[in-house]
């Protein structure tokens, strides 16, 4: 699976962005489609994911309530609505697509394919 992620600018803290991840073929209803995301000198944490067949969603704790995930499935895409933003969510947002076994949704090795990423800064 390619993936293509986009979306990602400049804005000022409170605002918003929308992010997409457009998938190379339409067997992405097989799979998980998450987004993980990377500040300099941090490790990769893990922001949110969409179960493609069972309509589940996943955040992490502290994106609840700010960001949503959601898709299009005749586009085979995937977004991520990002709403009160604030510097701390300044990072390189990557999605990614995986169906692992035994695995945590919520950890890197579960998506095996990955896109090349977007930057997202916000200004204080």
């Amino acid at each position: 699976v390619q993936l293509q992620a986009s979306g990602g600018g400049l804005v000022q803290a409170g605002g918003s962005l929308r992010l997409s991840c457009a998938a190379s073929v339409r067997t992405i209803s097989n799979y998980v489609v998450g987004w993980f995301r990377q500040a300099p000198g941090l490790e990769r944490d893990f922001v949110a994911a969409i179960s493609w067949r069972a309509l589940s969603t996943y955040y992490a704790d502290s994106m609840k309530g700010r960001f949503t995930i959601s898709k299009d499935n005749a586009k085979a895409t995937v977004y991520l609505q990002m709403n009160s933003l604030q510097p701390e969510d300044t990072a390189v947002y990557y999605c990614a697509a995986g169906r692992g076994i035994g695995v945590q949704i919520t950890d890197a090795a579960y998506f095996s394919s990955w896109g090349q990423g977007t930057q997202v800064t916000v200004s204080s």
